[in-house]
């Protein structure tokens, strides 16, 4: 078994396009509604709206390969990127997403520490994500990773109005 984490360049817009909607699309197709699933993915994750994501230099994305096979990506967002503002000493968690075929191997733990390592070298010591209120299995594994939960804020998936918890983690060392 191979595992390797590389960061997303311009040249891979298409890649990540096709994991950034096949990942959310598997996460989130039973428990939304398809017109709410299309009108979320169409303007979420069109190639101009992640070009221009990608083009922010406070985000990054990283694709995670298992035996070579694109298995998940993160993003992670600082400074102005932020989708709220946490301030200038944190970073975001914006996307962890893992393939449901390469899931349960351990790959959303090395994303996260991922992020930990990137978050530690940019002297962010805060360290925080929005998750989906009914998304169970999500909010376990971070809580387990240490998060705990410090606000919500409303996300729409197409016009319906849904909750994210706001979790948060202070972090010197992981």
């Amino acid at each position: 078994m191979t595992i390797d984490i590389r960061k997303c360049t311009l040249e891979d817009l298409g890649l990540l396009q096709d994991i950034s909607v096949g990942t959310f699309h598997e996460t989130f197709k039973d428990q939304n509604s398809p017109e709410s699933m299309k009108a979320y993915l169409d303007r979420a994750f069109n190639l101009n709206q992640l070009e221009k994501e990608m083009r922010n230099s406070s985000s990054e994305f990283y694709f995670i390969y298992y035996n070579g096979e694109i298995a998940g990506y993160l993003k992670v967002n600082t400074d102005d990127a932020q989708t709220e503002m946490m301030g200038h000493d944190s970073l975001e968690i914006e996307r962890i997403y893992v393939k449901s075929r390469y899931q349960k191997h351990g790959l959303g733990k090395l994303l996260f520490n991922k992020a930990m390592d990137i978050a530690l070298a940019r002297n962010k010591p805060n360290v925080w994500l929005g998750v989906w209120e009914r998304n169970e299995n999500a909010i376990a594994f971070y809580k387990k990773m240490g998060f705990v939960q410090t606000g919500a804020h409303t996300f729409y998936m197409g016009d319906e109005e849904q909750r994210d918890f706001i979790m948060t983690k202070t972090c010197i060392d992981h």
